[in-house]
């Protein structure tokens, strides 16, 4: 894989050109700033920027009385290579708070082994209504030790409003949630994302992730996707590079509430 052209792609078709997700959000596209704008359930984000030091300021200052004008929080999605190089601190000078920086990992899905299968005793469910959902992000709670939030709500309403954007699973134990996943369809781009994953701990260590990373990767062969697409943990991280993902940097979500 030719990593600077992948991220390239990347930066062209998941950033520049993201389409919206939902019915009820919109993408606006200006000369310096990309963003992803809805309602207040909804994820309103800044996704791509082009600046400099000498604009910095005076654009994020624009974007800030944006969302506070709608009344609604917002997430600027930082990348490693973004400029200006200074950008995280001029975006905590302007109110934004860096949650948990996350790795950029991408995997050409032609040279990925996909002849995985779960574990004895596991099998893979998809999800399709909200008893699947529930279950789903009971598995997630178990793994991770916090609430969904609004991303249950956010599920739900894609996958009444649009069920072939996203295939979600769950991995169950018997009767018990022990994993779920997601993978967004990015149409017109070659990429499918891959979200959640997380095990529940008694489970850890069985390969379960890895299951569910070779199942969704055969779906997207299948649809014709190339690229698989992880903003991994740095617990998932390794093992996804072990999988066959390579690193194209990193990205850190910086998170302003309106009005601060």
């Amino acid at each position: 894989m030719n990593r600077e052209e992948v991220l390239d792609l990347f930066d062209r078709q998941m950033r520049r050109g993201i389409v919206a997700i939902g019915p009820s959000t919109r993408v606006e596209r200006g000369e310096r700033v990309v963003r992803h704008v809805g309602a207040a359930e909804d994820w309103n984000a800044v996704v791509w920027s082009d600046l400099d030091e000498g604009n910095a300021d005076a654009v994020i200052a624009e974007q800030v009385g944006f969302f506070d004008g709608l009344g609604v929080e917002v997430e600027w999605k930082l990348y490693g290579h973004d400029r200006p190089a200074d950008l995280g601190e001029r975006l905590i000078e302007a109110g934004f708070v860096p949650e948990e920086r996350e790795t950029l990992v991408v995997a050409s899905i032609a040279e990925l082994d996909l002849d995985v299968a779960p574990p004895d005793g596991v099998r893979l469910v998809p999800v399709t209504d909200a008893a699947g959902v529930d279950l789903m992000f009971r598995a997630s709670e178990q793994a991770f030790g916090e609430s969904s939030g609004h991303l249950r709500a956010q599920v739900l309403a894609q996958l009444a409003e649009d069920p072939e954007g996203m295939r979600a699973f769950v991995a169950m134990a018997g009767d018990e949630p022990v994993c779920g996943a997601r993978m967004e369809l990015n149409r017109g781009t070659a990429f499918a994302s891959l979200w959640g994953g997380g095990t529940a701990p008694a489970w850890q260590g069985r390969g379960i992730y890895r299951a569910l990373v070779a199942h969704r990767a055969r779906i997207a062969a299948d649809l014709g996707y190339e690229f698989l697409q992880v903003d991994a943990s740095d617990q998932s991280s390794p093992i996804l590079q072990r999988l066959g993902f390579h690193v194209l940097g990193t990205t850190t979500p910086y998170v302003r509430k309106p009005g601060l």
